[in-house]
């Protein structure tokens, strides 16, 4: 991902970068599937089951589209020199 500075610098997200914006992002997540699950089941062995498999894939296509709307030049501001 792309951002402008002030002094219209482009900067680019690293791949460390988007690995780490999409786990912190999972943890919130796992903990709303949990919650999410346990709230209306009951059950904890049921929303850590739900909780693993819907996040485990989840953050593999997270990341993926992170990295190809970071090759998108599409909606981005061409910086001025």
């Amino acid at each position: 991902m792309e951002t402008t500075t002030q002094k219209n610098i482009v900067l680019k997200d690293t791949l460390k970068r988007s690995i780490v914006k999409s786990l912190s992002y999972r943890l919130v997540i796992i903990i709303l599937d949990f919650t999410t699950v346990y709230i209306f089941t009951g059950q904890v062995k049921l929303a850590i089951g739900f909780m693993l498999v819907s996040n485990i894939y989840t953050t593999v296509a997270y990341f993926l589209h992170e990295r190809l709307w970071d090759k998108i030049k599409w909606g981005r501001a061409t910086p001025v020199d």
